[in-house]
């Protein structure tokens, strides 16, 4: 079987689990999905996202997730194995730093939670400074967003995988709901200039001065 993600993320415990529920079953057989190569579908959710969960791992074992977030597209495609991002200076506790720096392997979560979409990825993470690569800074870096970049965390692909919606909240932001309340907003704006025509038309025939 060639699975891609399921070959990384299914430990023996966590297929003694499967078989335990039987679900074992679901993921044996003549199966071939590598998805170690993103593909057009996969660099327009990645282009279109401006946040994303990353987890890496201490020393100790202790599991860290981290919100990333940024201008939308802040993620960027370099070919079909490689993402880079602008590590934006935050509370400076610099813990997912120095976990990567005793082991480079992160999971990324990305979630389209307009659409209930969900795509999960596993890489391994090369923190490049802003002057080694010159070209990628350029790339990534947005000089519209206003702050402080302090690396880019280029990531080399091993894996991905999509979700099914099931569980996904819809939420929206700002310009997703301006998007979709500007029809409406157009609509108030012609009944509005409507009704002060019709009122118009009945004060200058006598009738009343409003209504």
């Amino acid at each position: 079987m060639t699975y891609g993600f399921l070959d990384i993320a299914v430990t023996p415990s966590v297929h003694a689990a499967q078989v335990a529920m039987g679900t074992d079953h679901l993921w044996e057989g003549d199966i071939d999905r590598a998805f170690d190569r993103f593909t057009e579908r996969e660099a327009a959710f990645i282009a279109a996202r401006d946040s994303f969960y990353m987890a890496t791992v201490s020393e100790t074992g202790w599991p860290y997730v981290q919100d990333r977030g940024g201008a939308p597209g802040f993620v960027k495609l370099i070919d079909d194995r490689t993402l880079a991002f602008p590590d934006f200076r935050g509370n400076r506790q610099y813990l997912s730093i120095g976990n990567l720096a005793a082991d480079d392997r992160v999971c990324l979560i990305m979630v389209d939670y307009a659409h209930r979409a969900r795509l999960k990825i596993y890489a391994h993470v090369e923190l490049v400074s802003l002057d080694a690569d010159p070209a990628l800074t350029e790339l990534v870096i947005d000089p519209r967003y206003r702050a402080k970049v302090e690396r880019i965390m280029k990531l080399r692909l091993e894996a991905f995988d999509r979700n099914c919606p099931q569980h996904i909240t819809p939420r929206f932001t700002g310009a997703e709901m301006a998007e979709f309340m500007q029809p409406l907003q157009e609509r108030v704006a012609e009944l509005e200039t409507e009704n002060a025509r019709l009122q118009a038309q009945l004060i200058a025939a006598g009738g009343a001065e409003r209504f």
